[in-house]
Formats: structure tokens, sequence, C-alpha cells
């Protein structure tokens, strides 16, 4: 086993990411240009001092994967889904079955769970987090963020369910364990039903418009009658009630 395998088995070891899914030229040379920089010999070497060096394993964290995702984005939307939506559907049903798909580093379900922690017991908050993407979810479930995913969290959030390491931020463990996380691939896996609230932002535009109609149809399906399905600010549905909808608020799109 070569110095970089023996690598990505401990990687995968520590944190869940598998390495081995990734270009292994390109990420070799990103990682060789990182520990080098350093000062260490090998990956070996490097892998030694990850394990005692918390910020040397967030640096290896952020060249890893490029974070393009943070809490609370588009933070007016977010703020409509507390002060209105969720007290609507709260009317309905005390305990809310939520699902954030393709939720891909976290920020977006750990977000949903900071929101909902306002209206209940954190024992009774349960987000359903899903994405196609191991490695993403790998990431989700460690939890560790760069200053920049929290630029849109008000201070108190902030204080109250992060903790800072270094120029990081790691969320409570109370935060986590209220989220699950599971792989699934929204264009060929079923869907579960019955949920009061999909929040699926921001990925329904890398989608062919055959594909978003097909969607579209499998979210409506995946609603309680009176759920909410919540998309990105780029994302409009020109024609709700094609797909059994109608406009709840800007971006938000109740079943009918």
């Amino acid at each position: 086993m070569s110095d970089y395998q023996q690598f990505i088995a401990n990687v995968k070891r520590k944190t869940g990411i598998d390495l081995a899914l990734y270009k292994e030229a390109q990420m070799k040379r990103r990682l060789t240009s990182l520990y080098e920089k350093k000062g260490f010999k090998n990956f070996d070497e490097f892998f030694r001092a990850m394990n005692h060096d918390q910020a040397l394993f967030h640096e290896f964290l952020d060249r890893m994967t490029i974070n393009v995702s943070e809490f609370f984005r588009n933070a007016k939307r977010w703020e409509v889904l507390e002060k209105k939506i969720i007290p609507k559907l709260l009317e309905k049903n005390k305990r809310l079955k939520v699902w954030s798909a393709a939720c891909s580093t976290g920020e977006e379900p750990y977000t949903l769970a900071i929101i909902l922690s306002k209206f209940m017991p954190l024992s009774q908050v349960s987000v359903l987090a899903t994405d196609i993407d191991d490695n993403a979810m790998a990431r989700a479930k460690l939890g560790i963020y760069m200053e920049r995913s929290l630029q849109e969290v008000p201070e108190d959030v902030k204080k109250k369910f992060f903790v800072k390491e270094g120029s990081h931020y790691k969320i409570i463990d109370d935060i986590k364990r209220t989220v699950t996380f599971k792989k699934h691939n929204l264009l060929a896996d079923p869907f579960d039903t019955n949920f009061d609230l999909i929040v699926c932002r921001n990925v329904l535009i890398y989608f062919t418009e055959e594909a978003k109609h097909e969607l579209y149809l499998k979210f409506n399906r995946a609603l309680r009658p009176g759920g909410i399905f919540f998309v990105g600010s780029t994302e409009q549905i020109f024609n709700p009630a094609a797909y059994g909808f109608e406009v709840e608020d800007t971006f938000f799109y109740r079943k009918m």
C-alpha cells in the first residue's frame, strides 16, 4: 500500500470521508502542496500531525472540499419560515416531519434544527437530511465550518449553537443529534411521504426542465395536504398549480 493509499484509509477511519472518490492525481497534488508548505516530508507525517493539531486538520478539510453553502442563506427567507410558515404548520401538527433534500455539507438541515428549537424542545426536533454525495454528508456529520459559512448567523445564535475552534466553528452536539443523514438520489430513489415541510434550495437549477417537472410532482406527493415546499431564490415555480401547489409566500409553495 502506498503512502497516499494509507493516508486515504486513515482519513476515512477518522472522518468518514473517502478521498478515493476524488480524482487521485488532482487531490494528491492539492494535498502534497499543503503538507510541503507545512514542512512535512510525506503523507504519514502529515496525518500524524493532523491528529494532534486541530488547526491543521481544519486546513486539510478546507483544502479538500469547496464549501459553497452557508447557514441562513438568504436570511430574509428563513425569517419568513420562522415567523409565518412554521407557526401555521404547528397549528395542524405539534410534531413536524421535516426533510432537507440535497443537504450538501449540512448547513441547511442544521439551520432548520436551530429554527425549530425555538418552537419545541430539542428532544422533539427531527430533521431528515439527504444527499447523493457521501463526502458532503461525512463533512456534514463532522459539523465543522469556516467563518464565512456563518456570515448570516445572528450573534446570539452563534453563541448558543456553535463552539469556536480557532478560525472555525463547530455545531453543538445537541443540534447534531436532531439531524439524521441518509444517502439519497433525488432522480432515482423513492421519496418518503407525509412531510410537513420539505426544503430543497439551490439544487433544482442544475436539473433539466424534464427532471424538474418530475421532481416537482415527486415533492408534491411526498408532502401532506397543506405541507410546504421551500425552494431557493433562483428557483421560482412559474406554474405551481400544474404540480398541485399554490403560492404561500415568495419561494414557499403549499400542497393543495
